[in-house]
This record gives C-alpha cells, structure tokens and sequence, in this order.
C-alpha cells in the first residue's frame, strides 16, 4: 500500500513541476530549477511585492524590525479587501496564520507558501471567500541572509539555504515567551493585531529515517483545552492526516524518539510556550508545526508542505463558522476560569496506535572509527502500527487572584505583557494594599547556557500575606480578560516558561547589603536580648542542627536573616497577588 503511494507522489511531483511553469507568468525559482534552488531573501520579497501589486486582494505591510536591521513582511489575502484584523473579527471571518522561515536552513515554507499565493490568485486553488489568509514570508531575516550549504549536515537539499542562527545567533523558536530578539517582539505585536483562530509554523524534522516526507506537531489538545482543543482533537487532527494521505502523503506526529528507536513509539512533542506553538495556544489559537522530513528530496518537501497548506485552507474554508465559534466561546470563557494548571508530565499508562512506514535499523562497521555504528536499510521498508503517547497531566494547579501588582520599576516585564495585548490600570495614587507574597524558596539553574540565558528550573515558592506599599504609577493587572492564560504562564514563578524561569528576576536572588561579623555580634546579641522568642528558636535549632550549633558563623547568619537588618526584597518576588 505504501509503495503505491509513494508512486502516486512521485506522479503528483512531476506534474506539479512540469505543469505549473508552462501555465504562469510568476514561475518561482524553485520551479525553474525543478526543486533544487531556494531564492534569495530579496528575490522572496520581491516575488511577494509583484503579486500584491498585480492583484487587489493582495496587500504587503510591514510591521516591526528584526534583528538584522531589516523590516518585517507580512502578506494579507482578503478578497473583501479590508486588510483590517479588527474588521475581520468584528465580521466573525476565520483568520489563518502561517509563519515561514523561522530557521532559514528549512526553506520548504516559504517556498510553499509563494506557490500557494499564486496559485489561488491565478485560481488554481478554490478559496474561501471569507478567509483571511496572513503570511510571513521570512521571519528569521538575519539567518536567510545567511546563505550556505553546510549548516544543515543531515538535510538534503536545497543547494543553498540560511541558517538557524538569527543576526545574533538566537534560535528564534525558543524566542516566544522571552522575546529576547527584536523578531520575538515584532513577532508578539504582529500576533495580536492578527489574533488568529489558526496558526501553521512550518519546519523540516531532524531524527530517525522512515519513509514519510510529513510529520506534524499539534500543540497538545488538553493544553489548549475549551472548544477549541476539542475541535482539534474530534475533527481538525483527524482531517488533516486523513486529507494527507488522500493526497499521496501519509503523515505522522512529529517522530519525537530520540534515543530510542521509532518503532518502540515516541510521545507529543512538548510545545511550551517557548516554541511558537505553545505561544499560540496561550491565546486560545490552534497551532502547528508541519515537520518535513530532513532526507527527502526538497522537491517532495516543498510540495507536501503545499498540500498541507491548501488543506489547512480547504478545512477553514468548510469550518469557518465553527472554528469561529469556538474560539470566541473560549475567549470569552477564559475570562472567567478560575483554575489554571501548570507543570504538565507525559502520562505513559494513555496511548493510541497510529500507523508507521519505517525502515529496519541495523549496526555495521563504521568507515571513519572502524567500531559499530547505526544506520538504516531502505532496502528493508516495513509498515507497523506503534504507541504514540499524546496526553500530558498537570501537576500543579493555581488558582488566579482578582488581579496583579507590578511594581513599575519592572519596566522590561510590563512592556512584554503589553505587546501581549495585557490590560493594566495604573496606580492613580500611593497605596497600602495587603497581597499575597511569594519568596523564592529554591529552584535549580542550568548548568549551560540556553538562548542566552542560565534557566531555571523546579522553582518553589512560600507564600505570604502582607500590606505592601505601593507608588502611584505602579500596574495593576485585572484578571478578567481574555489573556488571562498568558498572564498566569509568565507570572506565576512555579510555571515552566515563567518570567521568573526565564531569568526577568534574577537580581532579587542576590543580597545587595551584608555585615562584618565584628560589628553585627554586638548587634546581635542585644536583639536577640530584645526578643526572647527569637532566643528560643535559635536553642531549639541549635539542639537539632549539629553543623549550626558547632558554627558561631551559621548562628549569626540565622540570627541575621530573622532581624530587621535583613534586606527585605531579597528572594522577594515582585509581583503580587491582590486576592478576591
């Protein structure tokens, strides 16, 4: 059954090719070199720049700046001719995102993505009339003028391409939450102006060999959760694999096995808010990764990344109505959740059987160190059916407060929640308000650096209730609006993908005052004098802690942390919860 397929695709190939270049007056490069070349960042611009000035539905904006120094594109298709994200919600239009080229050496989107164009323009393709369709043609600018041939060792194809690395060397899908790069926050203002029901990232894999050309990450059905993870999960998931394999592609979940063999089953791809996926989802969007497999030729890449785009268009156009619906019933239901949950871990005990075409993997001698080494036999294809593991079960839960209190001296966490499209008051006056306080109690920090940070991990908390001054001026963030799962991820410390994870609050970890031993003794035992219960604790610690009680250092230290000279904001975390 496979090899009949893959003879299938093999005939769709070569008349997509031939076909195509003798019916348009907007052949792309990759036509012209029958799939082996990718254009130049400023030859994409161009193509795009052509056919919004050819035709009126059609329309190029830019939006925001990139690392590199240069503008972003975003390409709008609306046959109303608005080209107003607000006009399309208020008039309940689905919304279709798609993002090309966030790690350049990958190019199968943006090539997809400009013979898709055309081809509905030309009206090769039937579109729905009410779809809004919303295109980046290159998000990682800076890595497409990066041209070479090397950086992607286990790719084939095409002959050049761009590199991972942006202009400063960020791997921009880890980028999402932490907006370290001027993409990721151009990328964060381009999001809620659109404010999409669907978003498509697309990707080449790298792993295992198998014979699918397409693998998919959805983001996690009971993450999303509402009606919209239900629509996944019940209709679009289904749809979309079974319309690929009509199409002589049979698609997979993303091959997540590494260190194991596929065959033995893999789970979902964690899609933390990090990754563009997971961002989506926070916002109620159903999200994809479409993951072309690395080995296959870039002709079959780029074309099965074609139809699964024209499919994503096909079902938005046959599900407008109720992809709207439940997208706005989650909005509006978000506001009023009271329960939010953190912290997810894979369940191994829930799996479902999906098919796989794999090849059998074998040891033989290796030619450079002569010792055993892993490869695969094409000449041994088998179909299996294998576990896929998809359900991950949160640990923790926490329950939102009426509403947030940021100092505004945290100017970098504010301005991030405002490009999130976060509504905050202002403080109109200086104010004692009793909130609910978190100290970092202990968590565990990477020992490498990630994307330009040492992040955190397994962070833990202890909880207060205190009055705290506050400035005129300082933000108060209600917790009755749509965003409110966005709020919650980044500002709760216990969340993964925290800010607090993602190092915003380090300089609360340090203490910024100290004392000479000498002069803090004298100090010291007068106010334990003054405070006989804090006398008490000390000899009741000392009987239990044999290092305390033969350390006049550590006892000074313990008395210190207890006294009014203590520096009250370290550990301190600054943001507070005004509690209903």
């Amino acid at each position: 059954m496979m090899a009949k397929r893959l003879v299938f695709t093999l005939f769709l190939c070569l008349s997509f090719g031939f076909s195509l270049l003798a019916q348009t007056k907007y052949p792309t490069l990759f036509e012209q070199t029958e799939g082996k070349q990718t254009p130049l960042y400023h030859e994409v611009i161009s193509y795009f720049e052509q056919l919004s000035s050819d035709f009126e539905e059609v329309r190029m904006v830019e939006m925001g700046i990139s690392d590199a120094g240069l503008p972003f594109h975003v390409i709008l298709l609306d046959k109303a001719r608005t080209f107003d994200p607000k006009q399309w919600h208020e008039s309940n239009r689905p919304i279709l995102f798609i993002n090309n080229g966030i790690h350049p050496g990958e190019p199968d989107g943006i090539d997809a993505s400009m013979i898709l164009l055309r081809d509905i323009l030309e009206g090769k393709i039937p579109y729905p009339e009410e779809l809004a369709l919303a295109i980046i043609p290159v998000y990682n600018i800076g890595g497409h003028l990066n041209r070479n041939s090397y950086s992607r060792v286990n790719q084939n194809g095409p002959e050049e391409h761009g590199f991972r690395g942006n202009a400063r060397n960020y791997d921009l899908n880890r980028d999402f939450i932490k907006a370290d790069t001027r993409n990721g926050r151009s990328f964060q203002q381009i999001f809620q102006w659109l404010s999409p029901q669907v978003f498509v990232d697309t990707h080449v894999s790298n792993g295992a060999d198998y014979q699918h050309v397409m693998t998919l990450i959805s983001t996690e059905s009971n993450r999303l959760g509402g009606a919209m993870g239900s629509y996944l999960r019940q209709r679009l998931d289904p749809e979309l694999y079974k319309r690929m394999d009509a199409a002589g592609y049979p698609m997979i979940p993303y091959v997540n096995a590494y260190g194991g063999k596929p065959e033995d089953g893999w789970s979902q791809f964690k899609d933390l808010g990090r990754y563009s996926s997971g961002y989506a989802a926070l916002f109620g969007t159903v999200s994809f990764m479409p993951e072309t497999h690395m080995l296959k030729p870039y002709k079959d890449r780029v074309e099965s990344t074609y139809e699964l785009l024209k499919i994503f268009i096909q079902l938005m156009g046959e599900d407008g109505s109720t992809i709207v619906k439940a997208y706005q019933q989650d909005r509006a239901s978000i506001k009023s959740q009271e329960t939010f949950y953190f912290q997810h871990t894979l369940d191994r005990s829930n799996y479902r059987m999906i098919p796989f075409h794999g090849y059998r993997s074998a040891q033989k001698p290796s030619e450079v160190s002569g010792l055993p080494r892993l490869y695969y036999d094409r000449n041994q294809p088998f179909s299996t059916e294998v576990k896929f593991y998809e359900t991950y079960e949160a640990k923790l839960e926490i329950t939102k407060p009426q509403a947030y209190i940021i100092p505004q001296g945290w100017h970098h966490v504010i301005e991030n929640l405002k490009r999130n499209g976060v509504n905050m008051r202002i403080l109109e006056k200086d104010s004692t308000l009793e909130v609910s306080v978190y100290h970092i109690h202990d968590f565990q920090t990477a020992q490498r650096p990630f994307e330009g940070h040492y992040i955190h991990s397994n962070t833990t908390l202890t909880k207060s209730v205190a009055p705290m001054s506050f400035r005129a001026g300082d933000l108060i963030i209600p917790m009755n609006q749509e965003r409110n799962k966005f709020i919650m991820e980044v500002l709760e410390p216990e969340s993964e993908d925290s800010f607090f994870n993602w190092n915003f609050f380090d300089t609360i970890l340090q203490s910024k005052e100290g004392y000479s031993a000498y002069v803090f003794e004298d100090l010291a035992a007068e106010f334990l004098k003054e405070n006989p219960s804090i006398r008490k604790a000390l000899e009741e610690a000392k009987e239990t802690d044999e290092n305390l009680r033969n350390n006049a250092a550590a006892q000074l230290r313990w008395v210190y942390e207890r006294s009014p000279w203590k520096e009250k904001d370290h550990n301190r975390y600054p943001v507070y919860r005004l509690e209903k």
